[in-house]
């Protein structure tokens, strides 16, 4: 597990956040960030909020189930 514990406050990570070039004006988007050897996401509508922490292999799984289509049925 990385040393970036989960719910910590996402703006007080030393991270260079960024969200896809799928995302809206709207404010659907999640941000990613790496961080002491881990991935952090947050809502970019809640910069200030809890981020969640995954290692890169968790991220890895999770990206290739999406791309997959694993969790089209979501949608």
């Amino acid at each position: 597990m990385p040393p970036v514990q989960n719910g910590v406050r996402a703006s007080s990570l030393d991270a260079r956040w960024m969200k896809s070039r799928h995302s809206n004006a709207e404010g659907n988007c999640v941000e990613v960030a790496a961080v002491d050897g881990g991935i952090a996401l947050r809502n970019s509508r809640d910069p200030d909020g809890p981020a969640l922490v995954y290692t890169p292999a968790e991220v890895a799984a999770f990206v290739a189930g999406a791309k997959d289509g694993e969790f089209d049925h979501l949608l």
